[in-house]
Parts: C-alpha cells; sequence; structure tokens
C-alpha cells in the first residue's frame, strides 16, 4: 500500500498553502512572543530574524524589545525619556561597561601610557578621602612637573562597529574623578578626542585647566561629558589627563586622578 509524504523547511512551517500570500502563525502571536523572550537576544536577531516574514515582524516589533527590557530590568531613569528605538536600548544596554582599562590603579599603570612624567613621575596611592563609589580604593597622583597619561579606544574591537556608529550614534559619556592636596595647589587638566580610522580628530572635549589654591578642602569632584550627533566616522576615542602640583615641592602633591570612564550609552528622546 502505498503512501505519501511530505517534508518542509523550518522556514515554511510559517506558511499556509502553495501560491497564498497570507503568512499565518503556528503559533498564535503572544505565544510566539514568549518564545523569543525566552531565546537568546543575539539569536533573535540572527536566526529567528531571517525565518519568515511574520518572525521578522516579530523580531523588528518595538513592544518585543520594550518588554525584554522591562523583563530585565532595563528601563530608563528618567520616565519622561524614552528610547527612539528598544532594540537598539537593549543591546547598548547589556553591553554597557566602562572601556576604559584599570580606571582605579588597582592593577598598577597597566593599560595606560604615560605621555608625561615630569618631577617624581607619577606614583599611586590609596585612598584616604571616599568617593562615592566605595569600591574606589586607590588612585593615580602627579608631581611638581606635569604628569599626563593617556588610553586609546578602538571602538569596532570593543563590539561598537561602523554601522552602529555611523548610522545610531550612541551618546558617548566620560568621566572623571579627581581631588586636590588640601596642602598644596594644583593643576587638573583632561582631553578626551572621538578620532577616525586615520586617528584624526572629529570631535574633542578639552575644558579649560582646574586650578586648586594651596589649603583648599580636599574634596574629590567630577568632570563629566556627553558627547552626541557627533556625525560619522568615529573609531577611536583617546582620553588623556593629569596635571601636577604648583608649589614644586619634591614628592607627590600634584592632582589626583581615579575612577575614569568612557560608556557608551543609548541615545534617549527628550
Amino acid at each position: 500500500m502505498g503512501h505519501s509524504s511530505s517534508t518542509s523547511s523550518h522556514a515554511d512551517s510559517c506558511t499556509t498553502e502553495e501560491n497564498s500570500s497570507v503568512m499565518l502563525p503556528v503559533l498564535p502571536l503572544a505565544a510566539l512572543e514568549e518564545v523569543f523572550m525566552n531565546v537568546p537576544a543575539r539569536e533573535v536577531v540572527c536566526v529567528c530574524r531571517l525565518v519568515c516574514r511574520e518572525w521578522k515582524e516579530l523580531a523588528d516589533s518595538a513592544s518585543l524589545w520594550r518588554e525584554r527590557c522591562r523583563r530585565e530590568g532595563l528601563q530608563p531613569h528618567d520616565v519622561t525619556q524614552q528610547p527612539e528605538d528598544w532594540r537598539v536600548y537593549y543591546f547598548l544596554c547589556i553591553k554597557r561597561r566602562n572601556l576604559l582599562k584599570n580606571p582605579k590603579a588597582e592593577d598598577k599603570f597597566n593599560g595606560w601610557q604615560i605621555l608625561e612624567n615630569g618631577g617624581d613621575r607619577w606614583k599611586i596611592e590609596d585612598v584616604s578621602t571616599s568617593l562615592p563609589d566605595e569600591t574606589v580604593k586607590k588612585f593615580f597622583v602627579t608631581s611638581y612637573y606635569v604628569c599626563r597619561k593617556s588610553q586609546l579606544i578602538n571602538l569596532a574591537e570593543e563590539g561598537y562597529g561602523p554601522w552602529l556608529m555611523d548610522k545610531i550614534q550612541p551618546d558617548i559619556v566620560i568621566s572623571d574623578w579627581y581631588s586636590p592636596r588640601w596642602d598644596c595647589g594644583s593643576e587638573y587638566e583632561i582631553c578626551v578626542e572621538l578620532l577616525d580610522q586615520r586617528k584624526k580628530v572629529i570631535q574633542k572635549f578639552s575644558p579649560d585647566t582646574v586650578y586648586f589654591e594651596q589649603w583648599n578642602d580636599q574634596q574629590w569632584q567630577q568632570m563629566t561629558h556627553m558627547f552626541r550627533d557627533y556625525g560619522k566616522g568615529v573609531r577611536y576615542v583617546r582620553f588623556t589627563h593629569g596635571g601636577k602640583d604648583t608649589q614644586f615641592w619634591a614628592g607627590w602633591y600634584g592632582i589626583r586622578v581615579t575612577n575614569s570612564s568612557v560608556e557608551i550609552r543609548p541615545r534617549m528622546n527628550t
């Protein structure tokens, strides 16, 4: 007795009978969305999205990624601001981290390029006046001639490729903590540059030098800046900071720096 059998591909399961242009789901949409919620996010985009038109529409939907963000606690701190694209927001949130290596002086000077090492040279000391981030236990300190150090961040190597940087242009947020000694005047300087593939400057943040008088209150202060609408072509970020004391005292009486950061963050509607 003969019988007929048929096979279908994974993609065919999303369609009805031959020659039909109507796409019908095998699962109800709500059930399919729940399945997508439990599939690794990268596979949703790189695998599920390619199966058929219906799966593509679901994988591209704002509702899917908004709900995924809600479940994983990836919500904007300010409820009045909403992501421009919930899928991009999700991936930028899970990738978000400090791109600077060894920002808290925990691994000596590894990760940093010493550009200037004046006076008695850079040194690392223990924190005595605490910072808001209590995990910071050490800082870099300058001497009586200029001390400057730098890091160059290759964005593609960190997972932020040309399409993302050119098309989405997420915010690039920098932060640096600095403090003087109470008994000695000092100077603090910072320069952060966005560079193209040839390492030419596209945009730069270089505020005026900050001066501290002798006999100051010795509080840690934060320098922050956000790059936005920087245009196409950003491939590197160069972070440079340092300073010196103003009394020319032997030893390490100059500006102190620690807990520096460069982060790529989702752009928000305001």
